[in-house]
């Protein structure tokens, strides 16, 4: 099947060609003839399937009659972060030259004054996070009875980061009578329910079985000497050390981790550079743009950070951390091996992370084999083992002096970490009162133990 087969005019066609593209991927040509003729799209597929073309080519043709009025968007596209809604923003300006289109990209970290100056001229395409959205509409700057389309991008990540209850509420501000285009990577019982609320009678196309990895993926596991940070580092940097290493993009849990990897990295010479909800929007459009123009060779990011990016080329993933939540790691890897390219995805595990491991191998029905790096010391499992036990006299006492040790440390660990992650979540979330949202939905990418100065980590930060 060709695009042309799909019913595009021949200027959105020209634009598809000028891209370099020639046939449609699945989701694709499954979502858009139903889309093109006014039809409800569910549809389910993982990042890098060609999703944001499966909505931004229909909502273009269908657009390019009429024309938008001040404040009042002629359709909405909906995404969870600010990185993936400047990448349908580009996306939209890619397919739409020669389109006579107005768009407007509404993202936190930016003044509202120039978001306000575009709404006032008319936007037939507003691109938002849900949170600016809501800031917008709140201040009086937008009106959304004009909406005709309402598309969703990544609702499960949505449901993930807290913002189900803005969803909803979006939902209810547009006209009852849009056309809905709606895609997910999964569906839980959640997402399932705003399907069954707010869409009629949808065209459903699932392409790929949720939580599978690509066959053009090869994973490996690199086991660390222990499970200290200065060990795991080690091995990250042999493993990248390899030859045919051409870029990559790793990932750790914890945004603390984040910062303290790239540093390392830096310091042993490797182009890297650290992206997560805690830095500015400048610097992270900067980092995002500095690794697509290959300046930068490896991208240090959490989970959130990364989620749905479209960097078509790149040649490996790196997991610094085993993904506490199973389908992370298959988000995670599907970073490479896209547009039907090869990549490799190497894991680093230690004692440590046997649940967490033992749970992605069941998740992905597939054995992954460990790859001998070369530097990287074999295993000992005796250096994971306790402290041999003391005697009688004093070990009592031990016990006794380990728990009033580990009570401080546990509570500042989990008692700050609320507020800012919040903030992370929901860096583009209006103020003022708001639904509560279940805070078990909270990832550990919203962990927000900063370092603050060198504090106990100076040995690690010259390792």
């Amino acid at each position: 099947m060709t695009f042309a087969e799909l019913g595009l005019s021949p200027k959105l066609l020209e634009a598809i060609e000028a891209a370099g593209y020639t046939d449609p991927t699945p989701i694709q040509a499954g979502a858009i003839p139903p889309a093109l003729a006014g039809r409800d799209v569910l549809g389910i597929a993982q990042t890098g399937t060609g999703k944001t073309a499966s909505f931004t080519l229909p909502l273009i043709e269908r657009l390019s009659r009429g024309r938008a009025k001040a404040r009042m968007p002629r359709s909405l596209i909906i995404a969870p972060t600010r990185e993936l809604a400047a990448q349908v923003a580009e996306n939209f300006e890619t397919y739409s030259k020669g389109q006579k289109l107005s768009m407007a990209l509404l993202i936190g970290g930016v003044a509202f004054g120039p978001q306000e100056e575009i709404l006032n001229k008319g936007a037939d395409v507003l691109i938002a996070t849900p949170g600016r959205l809501l800031d917008h509409f709140e201040r009086g700057k937008l009106l959304m009875n004009g909406v005709q389309f309402l598309v969703v991008d990544e609702a499960d990540r949505m449901l993930d980061m807290g913002f189900i209850p803005d969803l909803e509420r979006i939902f209810n501000m547009v006209p009852p009578r849009r056309q809905v285009l709606f895609f997910s990577a999964t569906m839980p019982k959640e997402i399932k329910s705003l399907v069954d609320r707010f869409l009629n009678d949808p065209e459903r196309i699932e392409v790929a079985r949720p939580a599978t990895t690509g066959a053009n993926i090869q994973q490996y596991l690199v086991k660390a000497a222990s499970s200290a940070a200065k060990d795991k580092r080690a091995a990250l940097r042999a493993a990248m050390n390899r030859d045919g290493v051409k870029n990559g993009i790793i990932f750790a849990n914890r945004k603390r981790d984040v910062d303290i990897v790239a540093r390392s990295l830096q310091r042993h010479g490797f182009s890297a550079a650290p992206i997560h909800g805690d830095l500015d929007q400048s610097t992270r459009t900067a980092t995002l743009a500095g690794f697509k123009s290959g300046e930068l060779r490896f991208l240090v990011a959490s989970d959130v950070a990364a989620r749905g990016l479209d960097i078509p080329d790149v040649s490996h993933v790196f997991n610094y951390d085993v993904p506490h939540h199973a389908d992370d790691y298959v988000h995670r890897i599907g970073r490479t091996g896209r547009a039907g390219k090869t990549g490799e995805a190497i894991t680093i595990t230690t004692s440590a992370d046997d649940k967490s491991l033992t749970a992605v191998l069941k998740l992905i029905q597939q054995d992954v084999p460990e790859l001998p790096v070369e530097g990287v010391k074999a295993s000992a499992p005796d250096t994971e083992k306790p402290a041999p036990r003391k005697s009688r006299s004093t070990r009592g006492g031990s016990k006794a002096s380990e728990k009033k040790a580990e009570k401080p440390a546990e509570k500042p660990a989990e008692k700050p970490a609320d507020k800012p992650a919040a903030s992370s979540a929901r860096e583009d979330r209006p103020s003022g009162n708001r639904p509560t949202r279940d805070k078990s939905r909270r990832r550990q990418d919203h962990d927000d133990n900063r370092v603050v100065g060198f504090g106990d980590h100076v040995p690690d930060f010259m390792t």
